[in-house]
């Protein structure tokens, strides 16, 4: 479908959703017009259209936290765009990652499915600046890198364990604890967990084979 069949409203725009393309986290909501549209496909970075200066202007124009743009849907009423981007910094003009970063007071549920990574993560790099004697996690963080390896490496050796001698309820439990002590080392060496999506997301539809012999140092 093109552009033209987008149902612009009375006043020429639509509604457009930035998505993260690597984690699937809802970014921030705008509108677009036609030529925001055309902009944001023809040159790959999300254009938007400000009611409030009723003129168009590109994500990042001042900020440089560009949205460079990995596709573009729309819904089933052809009413709404959904804009998959990779975010070049935080979307919000707080400085927050999204601007959905705040929650509404009863409505808080656990988090599901992938966002329980992202989630996570953020809880533990929390832990770096608590007391250690009251947070296992910060305790990890006291003893330092060595530690925390160590702790993988004693995750690792059960999880295999699990697999070869116990059941798919034992597996699973393993693996979440391996996951667990993965991420502590992850925040441990400073590494954010999108570096890890953004890898996943490059490999993606590559076979196995080929990804391994285009490392460096290979061939």
């Amino acid at each position: 479908m093109g552009i033209e069949e987008i149902k612009f409203d009375d006043r020429g725009l639509v509604p457009a959703i930035a998505q993260d393309v690597d984690t699937n986290e809802v970014l921030m909501m705008a509108y677009m017009n036609r030529e925001a549209l055309e902009k944001t496909i023809s040159t790959g970075r999300a254009h938007y259209f400000s009611r409030s200066r009723n003129r168009l202007w590109l994500k990042g124009e001042t900020s440089g936290n560009f949205q460079l743009v990995k596709a573009v849907y729309y819904d089933c009423d052809a009413d709404t765009i959904l804009v998959m981007a990779e975010p070049m910094g935080p979307a919000c003009h707080t400085g927050e990652r999204s601007c959905f970063y705040r929650k509404l007071s009863g409505a808080e549920k656990k988090p599901q499915g992938p966002m329980v990574i992202k989630e996570l993560y953020s809880v533990i790099k929390g832990r770096k600046v608590s007391p250690p004697e009251k947070s296992y996690v910060a305790s990890l963080f006291a003893k330092g890198l060595p530690k925390i390896i160590a702790k993988v490496e004693e995750e690792s050796g059960e999880l295999v364990e699990a697999a070869k001698e116990k059941g798919d309820k034992d597996v699973v439990y393993e693996l979440c604890d391996l996951w667990f002590h993965t991420l502590v080392l992850l925040a441990e060496r400073g590494i954010e967990i999108e570096e890890v999506f953004s890898e996943l997301g490059r490999r993606f539809g590559t076979s196995g084979i080929t990804e391994k012999e285009s490392r460096p140092g290979k061939g």
